[in-house]
């Protein structure tokens, strides 16, 4: 089943001719949602290939940098005639935001835009996988970031040993790999346990928002197959990011490396970064060497643990650095890859 994070925004407080705002696009087998949704994240989802057909958006807080798009996006799909509903998701405020975006927006939607406050530890079921909240910390906002949590798989079935055991390839085997016992044209029972490994664990991805590195994430992160975190700063302005409410690239590493994650990319960059951000990864790579920064239009599949232990990085054409690489996007965006070796 494909899992897949597209970048839509990576500067912070403002864009750049090179980065947009805050908004990652999440896709779960062809089901799309939105982790943010700053300024102009309509025009990079056109751009970068993401469906409009977006069931739910959840922000992590209402800083203007990660809430103005909303407005654009709500009022675009009212023009393209949607009618499934929208369900908007995030902590205490969410109610003025959406208010305030039917205020500006124009005129009545012709859809529903749902929306619930959530409080810290929430958790939105959906199919397979659920959202939980948890707290973070930016400067004493009402913030929080997000992990997804795939639900535990089935594990894997043997059908060698089914054929042996004279069980038909059909309907009893689908049986079998759930659990059940069934019983053959000849009385034999069949025990599904002895065909079935042990259960494989889901995927875990977690995204902050903005934070200062925070003890809450470290645990929502504990064995995530991917951590993405704010890194606004590197070294030089680490105490600007402390009373900005913001992280380093090396402390957002330190996070990551604390959780014990698979991978870390970074996102969230100032604008003196916005071109060069070579000195955020060596600094992060320092402490966690399995980090990589993202930028606009960047896609991550996200493997099982099991299958592989690297994902796939693709690149914004504009953005592309000096080694072409083979593209494994499948959203018709050209790509190249990175300048530095070892992809995530």
């Amino acid at each position: 089943m494909s899992l897949s994070l597209r970048f839509l925004g990576t500067a912070a407080s403002r864009p750049t001719v090179e980065r947009n705002v805050s908004s990652i696009a999440v896709i779960r087998e062809g089901e799309t949602f939105l982790v943010d949704c700053g300024e102009g994240t309509q025009r990079q989802m056109m751009r970068y290939g993401i469906s409009f057909n977006v069931g739910d958006i959840y922000f992590t807080h209402y800083h203007a940098d990660h809430v103005l798009g909303v407005i654009g996006l709500l009022r675009t799909l009212q023009l393209q005639g949607r009618e499934e509903p929208i369900h908007l998701w995030g902590p205490e405020g969410l109610a003025r935001l959406v208010q305030l975006a039917g205020a500006l927006g124009g005129e009545r939607w012709g859809f529903a835009v749902e929306h619930t406050e959530l409080a810290a530890g929430a958790s939105v079921k959906r199919n397979g996988y659920e959202i939980t909240s948890f707290p973070i910390s930016h400067r004493g906002a009402k913030s929080f970031g997000y992990a997804l949590v795939e639900e535990t798989r089935l594990g894997r079935f043997n059908p060698d040993l089914a054929l042996a055991l004279g069980v038909p390839e059909g309907p009893l085997w689908g049986r079998l790999h759930r659990g059940q016992t069934v019983t053959l044209d000849d009385g034999r029972t069949i025990d599904g346990s002895t065909l079935v490994g042990p259960t494989r664990p889901g995927r875990r991805i977690v995204i902050t928002g903005d934070t200062r590195p925070a003890e809450t994430t470290v645990i929502a992160a504990t064995g995530a197959d991917l951590l993405v975190h704010e890194a606004t700063f590197a070294d030089e302005e680490a105490k600007r990011a402390a009373e900005t409410g913001h992280s380093t690239a090396r402390e957002a590493a330190t996070v990551a490396a604390a959780a014990k994650v698979r991978r870390l990319i970074l996102t969230h960059f100032s604008a003196r970064y916005t071109r060069d951000h070579a000195d955020l990864e060596r600094e992060a790579r320092e402490v966690f060497p399995a980090t990589w920064c993202a930028r606009d239009g960047l896609e991550i599949e996200v493997p099982y643990a099991n299958e592989s232990e690297l994902a796939t990085l693709t690149r914004a054409e504009y953005a592309a650095p000096t080694q072409p690489a083979e593209s494994a996007s499948t959203s018709g965006t050209g790509a190249s890859g990175s300048d530095r070796p070892g992809h995530p």
